[in-house]
């Protein structure tokens, strides 16, 4: 089975580690995706934002970043999107409509896999590149 949702950084890290900063939207996306026992996907891209964001103290979370890719590891739905080529030449197309390189891979990640993407994200909403929910 192949997943239907992307899951930005942000996202994943509220799914594990502050579940009750999902949106409304996204709490009951990620219920019903588990109630059916269907994965969900990331970006390798969210990875590296995550390793990043506990490397510069750039998170208000009581886990440690250790614990969180423990998390990621052990989830059974979960499918880790490599970056290829494609997605590599969609960040290209994608040029400066979204200025924030991991979030134009993340992008890309989507509209490759063809994937609706959970994000928080206003600029990556208002560019209309890819389905979301907010």
């Amino acid at each position: 089975m192949s997943p239907r949702y992307l899951l930005d950084t942000h996202v994943v890290v509220r799914w594990l580690a502050e579940p009750k900063k999902l949106s409304r939207q996204q709490t009951r996306v990620l219920d019903e995706t588990l109630r059916r026992g269907e994965p969900v996907a990331i970006s390798a891209m969210t990875l590296v934002e995550i390793a990043m964001l506990f490397a510069e103290g750039r998170h208000r979370m009581k886990s440690t970043s250790e614990d969180l890719f423990s998390d990621l590891k052990a989830n059974p739905i979960l499918q880790i999107l490599p970056l290829t080529i494609d997605i590599a030449l969609e960040v290209g197309f994608l040029g400066s409509l979204i200025r924030d390189p991991a979030d134009r891979a993340i992008v890309a990640t989507a509209r490759v896999h063809r994937l609706r993407l959970l994000t928080s994200d206003q600029r990556i909403a208002e560019s209309n590149l890819v389905s979301v929910i907010e």
